[in-house]
């Protein structure tokens, strides 16, 4: 550590940029407020991604036979139920029937019965239900139920689409403006899906909430990472991811408790006026504005910068940030191809993602098969997250970002191997492998805990190492497509987990840890580098 640090002041001196930002102060008022800040919208994502299991609970429907009101108003639903709906064989009113209506009388009703049955014509009614759900909301029933791969392909078009969208943009005209976008897009999309009419309606506004939740994470990473300097842009992505998780867990808490779906978006956009309202302690990011030739510009942030921190940038120091002696070269998404070293990068890392996106998504289905209660099976990542997390901060300040990605990449490929033997020759229902024998369960729910664990310390690590690999000018855009990568990944373990019903998709999450561990060999180290500006790489 001694060593990598020594290495890094050197190292410091050819970056004149981050000279400036240490005489504007590591982490003085301006670098706290830009943090905190970025916090709160990281609690508030999960409502806005993960709430579909939440707010579909599942409600047991009947047909509205109100009809029979009109010639019995004082009947209670009870018996209402019981003269106007046929029983199924086991004695249970059935769900999706209803008995013609007659003009009779109640008596007559009452003493002949009703024989013949019709589909609900006068919609639905939910009388055991506990909480208002989309379900009971707008009646997705009997033939309307919502088909969860149409949502999860809705939503994936909104992560891969905001995260090209919002990636370009953010290198193309700046960091602060597509922060400013992303969050307008939370208040209005976001804080709208309260307000929706029909459940068209709710697929659109998760739609675009789920584009400008990639834009602020590609967004708000991108400022924090270029505005902080050494170990303090590793503690406040970790910060950042940390309360992602804690959202999660808030989340499982507020959404189980709460009566009415739309108070769950509520609550969640509530938060997000006061943030707009502080949105002015932000500045563009002065790298981004260095790259783009803005020089004048970058001096204006960095000396309000140094205001609010009370201190004095040495004129000297800031006379050394001078134009590029060439013109500024533009760049664009083609250059991913063209120049063959960030090609080479960036291909790696698409690979590396997708191999942990495929590896974190798979366990995380395996660990429904085990007999874990649904509440328990919402809340364990999100616990497990947080600590995960901060172990992962331990690893990259005594390891750096290789060697922590290796240890936890081979603790994670451990795992895997003890899940595919676990549970090799026993099988449950559906033709699953199983893991509910009592001498097995305990042992395998343990290993997929374990390797959840070293999964989500591998993703802050390696978000981290992302960010820090790429060049500035093209940071968003890279972001970007891995972004599609992680999609992807998840997307291959989902359709993979549900079609085969065998240990393969665990083999291939040990196959996905190997070639991880492989890959990932071929990319520099980056722990206490100076930020790559410039579009060339070298082998340090």
């Amino acid at each position: 550590m001694l060593l990598r640090k020594l290495k890094a002041i050197e190292l410091k001196k050819d970056d004149k940029l981050a000279s400036v930002l240490d005489a504007v102060g590591e982490f003085g008022t301006f670098q706290w407020r830009l943090v905190a800040l970025t916090l709160i919208p990281y609690g508030l994502l999960s409502f806005f991604m993960f709430s579909d299991s939440f707010v579909l609970t599942a409600q047991k429907p009947y047909c509205n036979t109100s009809w029979i009101l009109k010639v019995g108003p004082n009947l209670s639903v009870a018996e209402q139920m019981n003269l106007t709906l046929p029983r199924a064989p086991d004695g249970s009113f059935q769900t999706c029937l209803m008995y013609i209506p007659v003009s009779w009388d109640l008596d007559s009703i009452i003493h002949f019965g009703l024989n013949y049955t019709e589909t609900c014509r006068y919609g639905w009614i939910y009388p055991y239900a506990e909480k208002r759900s989309l379900i009971n909301e707008f009646d997705l029933v009997c033939g309307n139920e919502p088909n969860k791969e149409n949502m999860q392909t809705v939503f994936m078009a909104g992560v891969l689409t905001g995260s090209l969208f919002f990636g370009f943009l953010c290198d193309k005209i700046g960091r602060y403006p597509v922060f400013l976008m992303s969050l307008a897009g939370f208040l209005f999309f976001g804080f709208g899906i309260a307000f929706v009419k029909s459940f068209n309606q709710y697929l659109f506004f998760r739609f675009t909430s789920a584009q400008a939740s990639l834009g602020y994470v590609i967004s708000s990473s991108s400022l924090v990472m270029e505005w902080l300097v050494g170990e303090h842009r590793t503690h406040a992505i970790i910060l950042q991811h940390c309360f992602l998780a804690l959202g999660i867990i808030l989340l499982s808490r507020v959404a189980t408790k709460i009566f009415h779906w739309r108070l769950v978006f509520l609550l969640a956009g509530a938060p997000l006026f006061p943030i707009i309202s502080n949105i002015w302690v932000v500045r563009e990011s002065p790298r981004w504005l260095m790259v783009k030739g803005k020089v004048d510009e970058a001096k204006k942030v960095l000396c309000y910068a140094a205001e609010v921190n009370k201190k004095t940038i040495p004129l000297n120091l800031l006379n050394e940030l001078q134009p590029p002696a060439k013109k500024v070269k533009k760049v664009s998404i083609l250059d991913f191809y063209t120049n063959q070293h960030l090609f080479k990068v960036v291909l790696t890392m698409a690979c590396v993602w997708f191999s942990i996106s495929y590896i974190y998504f798979t366990l995380n289905l395996k660990l429904k098969d085990c007999g874990i209660e649904t509440f328990l099976i919402q809340i364990i990542p999100g616990i497990l997250e947080v600590p995960a997390r901060l172990y992962c901060l331990v690893l990259l300040e005594i390891l750096g970002r290789k060697c922590s990605l290796f240890a936890n990449l081979i603790l994670a490929t451990i795992s895997c191997f003890f899940l595919l033997f676990l549970t090799q020759g026993t099988t449950c229902q559906e033709g699953w492998p199983c893991c509910l024998y009592p001498e097995l369960k305990s042992t395998i729910t343990l290993m997929l805990v374990l390797g959840l664990f070293n999964i989500v310390a591998s993703v802050s690590g390696f978000f981290i190492y992302t960010c820090e690999l790429l060049p500035t000018a093209l940071r968003s855009t890279g972001l970007g497509m891995v972004a599609i990568a992680v999609s992807a990944g998840g997307v291959t373990a989902l359709a993979v987990y549900n079609h085969i019903k065998t240990q393969l998709p665990v083999f291939f999450c040990c196959l996905s840890c190997v070639l991880a561990l492989c890959l990932s060999s071929l990319v520099p180290e980056t722990g206490n580098q100076p930020f790559r500006d410039s579009m060339e790489y070298d082998s340090r």
